[in-house]
């Protein structure tokens, strides 16, 4: 099961650096919003995400279990797993809002999006923040689980490049934002 949700994760980050790239594009205005090769990209994403979450929740079902059945907690031992939880938790809670967000309908060549004011930048900003959060505490264990020697410092790369990627689409939130606002 760990490995089904490795496979999910890795690929989940794969399509979500497509979806930061392309709707960064989209948010600054360089390319044409409401593509459809874009949308499903954006919903198996979806899918794969929600099949993370739920081997994720079963893993930590298991893990309650394990600890109780010891009698022992190990919290603060195991303050990596739950800011594992945590941040992977609060993503979920902010990717539902950004999909709520970003639906808009095609009417004609226009494609309709809903009001994006301050508390929807600020839901998109959380949703990074929490993202990197959560990057940063699960790529030493993705690289682990796919067998990944971190003798050439891979870690610190991806790591570089994700945050590089991360901080350019919370500016592209902001530049929609600005955008919006000066409509």
């Amino acid at each position: 099961m760990r490995q089904i949700n490795a496979i999910t994760a890795a690929l989940s980050m794969l399509l979500f650096l497509v979806h930061l790239i392309w709707g960064g594009l989209e948010l600054a205005g360089v390319v044409k919003g409401g593509n459809r090769v874009f949308s499903v990209i954006a919903y198996i994403m979806l899918a794969l995400v929600t099949v993370h979450a739920v081997i994720g929740i079963k893993l930590t079902i298991d893990t309650l279990k394990a600890s109780k059945k010891a009698g022992v907690s190990y919290a603060k031992a195991n303050r990596l797993f739950w800011i594992r939880r945590v941040s992977g938790l609060a993503l979920l809670v902010f990717m539902l809002l950004h999909v709520f967000t970003f639906m808009g309908k095609n009417t004609g060549d226009v494609y309709l999006l809903n009001v994006f004011g301050p508390f929807q930048l600020a839901v998109q900003i959380l949703m990074v923040i929490s993202l990197i959060v959560h990057l940063l505490c699960n790529i030493p264990p993705l690289r682990i689980a796919f067998g990944i020697d971190d003798k050439a410092g891979l870690r610190v790369d991806i790591m570089l490049v994700l945050a590089v990627l991360l901080l350019l689409g919370a500016a592209a939130f902001v530049v929609y934002y600005i955008r919006w606002m000066s409509v």
